[in-house]
């Protein structure tokens, strides 16, 4: 008998072979694809991978830009996008391991994804219904092996079925929405410009486009403040003045008061409990709070973090610390990384350890913790999210802090004030969780009723009321949870959708003319695309399959059937849609490419031009004699900024290039910010291709050293960041 382990990725493929391998299990190449074979107590087993969906779905009897499509086939992913070209070596590898296999245990990750990979490459590479599935959270050796011992001897059909229904759901959304409304502005205006929409993606921006509108109609209203500042630092209890009458005369009453007396404290001594161990949405906001990494890349670092074995899976729903996890042997291992050796002691001389467990739960996995094994080699942002992790568990396990309260009531000519003040009088928790728990200390000095207070200066403070504060995209992802849009899966990849197709902009999320346009142009012709019940509703459909309450056939058949109605809907209105849709996206390119006030002739407005050789920056009064340009890089995507350099006046531009993190650069290529220490000025280099003296050359990103027999010789060198790749101009 010979057995084949699937698993999601290569990496995992690994840690099973190792795992389960009575010896070192043989690692066999074949096309660049690795495979591994081994006994196991005398069993012989292969251990493949897919590269997670080697399948997907495409349009049956495709005929041409139409809709609605509702006529569906699963095909593998090389055949639907060039970019998944690589993934056909791996159904020719699985292909190959499967016929000399005769039993089959799916290892993917146990989720509705997970599911359906494994599902999928047992029913079109192995022509199979069913096999044994292992279910397991970490990649560790001992949960790996565990995980084999106790597979299921079937596959988990309603977590397939729930995966499948959703993909097809998804799939229906997302084709024909999108093909509606792109096909809606080339039938109106003969234009081509693709749009997108789909189940989740719609309410998405519904959300976020009243947020911005709120901001846009929104109207500062004037109050005053009254503040005293002195021993202690004070405020008028009535905390905003809206009458100017008003604040005035009790500021005449009191600005030349030089003292205050205290009426009454009161001290109250208040309980923090520990926080709950982290599920998926907790740790993407708690990773964008402290070091402002984007939901989509802390998953993405999480993921990494649990193919290596590090982490527990994160994909999770769960806030929860089950009993079954041996949370003492976890803690027992964290103790011998020398960073958190002395808190874990701490906790291990406990007779209990019991985290402080939240509310949510999650069928298939536990809440995200570390597995103790020592990581190696983490990059900067790894490392970082891998100690937020740790801490955190920690902290679960730790006991409350105490903090007190102070507030101090005081008279100032017969005007109330009160000063308030906090501190942490026993840490508790705080000081495993480390620099991640935050809190503001104001320590206020002892006083007592009669006391009187020094005061130095009262201060009358004219002040605006703000604006709603803009969504993140953290904050936006805790906004679909609560509305329970979307999976703990997929919300960042719903956000970074948005950001694509230019419906929003920037980390504190701006809505463009676009994005609002087609927000408002829906509402007014086909609001059932932004229906955020309809999409809660599919959500509570696909988690019932995953409970046996409902069947894959009818939420599919009942998805359709609203859909149908829908686009029938749009169709009526297409004409009218694409036209203003079409108005809105030219209105946001030409926004998208205005960059600032000419820096030269200060009556021209800077714009983002295409010409023979690429992008350029360029003066709209070219025309009237206005001949300052600037060039562009040609592997980055340039946006405006809407700043202004510091040291020369001229406008900034965001430059994003794939793999870095935005750059914000001046324009100006003599600006102060570039400049070349004299130092260097003086070095003297020679070119290691062709022996020449170096020469400096500027291009919008700094000064560089370059090849004089440019472009003959193309070799330049950094003198501002090694690690940067400078253009020449």
């Amino acid at each position: 008998m010979v057995e084949l382990i699937i698993s999601e990725k290569p990496s995992q493929a690994q840690k099973i072979a190792e795992a389960l391998s009575d010896t070192k299990p043989k690692k066999i190449v074949d096309n660049k694809v690795s495979y591994y074979e081994l006994t196991h107590k005398g069993k012989k087993i292969f251990v493949g991978c897919a590269v997670g969906h080697l399948f997907n779905l495409r349009e049956k009897n495709k005929k041409g830009w139409t809709y609605p499509v509702f006529d569906t086939e699963w095909a593998p992913s090389y055949e639907l996008n060039k970019n998944s070209g690589f993934t056909k070596k791996y159904i020719e590898i699985l292909s190959k391991l499967t016929k000399s296999s005769n039993e089959f245990v799916v290892a993917c990750d146990y989720d509705l994804e997970g599911s359906l990979i494994g599902y999928n490459v047992l029913r079109f590479i192995a022509n199979k219904k069913d096999g044994k599935r292992m279910k397991f959270s970490t990649l560790t050796k001992e949960e790996l092996q565990e995980s084999y011992e106790r597979a299921s001897k079937h596959l988990d059909f309603p977590l397939i079925e729930s995966g499948e229904a959703r993909h097809i759901i998804d799939f229906y959304f997302g084709i024909n929405l999108s093909r509606a409304l792109t096909l809606s502005i080339k039938n109106a205006t003969n234009r081509f410009k693709i749009l997108s929409s789909g189940r989740v993606q719609g309410p998405t921006l519904k959300i976020l486009a009243e947020r911005e509108l709120e901001i846009q109609k929104f109207k500062p209203k004037l109050y005053w403040e009254l503040e005293a500042l002195g021993d202690i630092y004070s405020k008028h209890k009535k905390d905003k003045f809206w009458d100017g009458k008003e604040v005035k005369k009790v500021y005449e009453k009191i600005k030349n008061e030089k003292s205050a007396v205290v009426k009454k404290v009161i001290k109250k001594i208040q309980s923090q409990s520990p926080p709950n161990p982290f599920d998926l949405t907790a740790l993407q906001l708690e990773a964008y709070r402290l070091f402002k990494i984007n939901p989509k890349d802390s998953l993405a670092i999480a993921q990494t973090l649990y193919t290596k074995a590090y982490i527990s899976y994160p994909r999770t729903s769960s806030n929860q610390f089950p009993p079954q996890i041996n949370i003492r042997l976890i803690i027992h291992k964290l103790s011998a990384q020398k960073e958190y050796a002395k808190l874990c002691q701490e906790l291990l001389a406990r007779k209990e350890l019991k985290p402080n467990n939240g509310k949510k739960t999650d069928p298939a996995h536990p809440a995200i913790s570390p597995t103790g094994i020592e990581p190696r080699k983490l990059s900067d942002r790894e490392n970082k999210i891998y100690d937020l992790i740790v801490r955190r568990t920690l902290a679960t396990l730790a006991d409350p802090a105490k903090r007190e309260s102070v507030s101090i009531d005081l008279d100032i000519k017969k005007e109330p004030f009160i000063s308030t003040g906090i501190r942490t009088i026993d840490p508790g928790w705080h000081r495993f969780y480390g620099r991640y728990a935050n809190f503001d200390e104001i320590n206020l000095p002892d006083m007592k009723e009669g006391d009187l207070v020094k005061i130095k200066k009262i201060n009358l403070l004219s002040k605006e009321t703000q604006p709603p504060k803009r969504y993140t995209p953290a904050s936006t992802i805790k906004e679909l949870e609560q509305k329970n849009l979307g999976t703990k899966a997929t919300r960042a990849s719903i956000i970074d959708a948005l950001y694509q197709r230019n419906y929003i902009v920037g980390q504190s999320i701006q809505v463009t003319t676009l994005g609002l346009k087609t927000v408002q142009t829906l509402e007014k012709y086909c609001p059932e695309i932004l229906d955020e019940e309809m999409t809660r509703k599919l959500e509570q459909d696909m988690e019932e399959i995953r409970e046996k309450k409902e069947t894959k056939e009818k939420v599919i058949h009942d998805a359709e059937k609203h859909l149908s109605k829908v686009l029938k809907h749009f169709k009526e209105n297409e004409l009218k849609i694409g036209k203003e849709l079409s108005e809105a996206n030219i209105e946001t390119l030409e926004q998208e490419s205005r960059i600032g006030q000419c820096p030269e002739c200060k009556e021209g407005t800077l714009s983002i031009k295409r010409g023979k050789f690429g992008l350029f920056i360029a003066c709209d009064r070219y025309k009237e004699g206005c001949k300052t340009t600037f060039s562009l890089p040609s592997n980055a995507l340039v946006k405006p900024t809407g700043k202004i350099c510091k040291e020369c006046n001229y406008p900034e531009i965001l430059v994003i290039r794939r793999g870095k993190r935005p750059q914000s650069v001046c324009l100006n290529v003599d600006c102060k910010t570039k400049a070349v220490p004299q130092e260097v000025l003086k070095e003297k280099r020679k070119c290691p291709k062709c022996s020449s003296q170096l020469i400096i050359r500027k291009s919008l990103y700094g000064s560089f050293f370059s090849c004089p027999n440019y472009p003959k010789c193309k070799h330049i060198e950094s003198l501002q960041n090694k690690n940067e790749s400078p253009k020449i101009s």
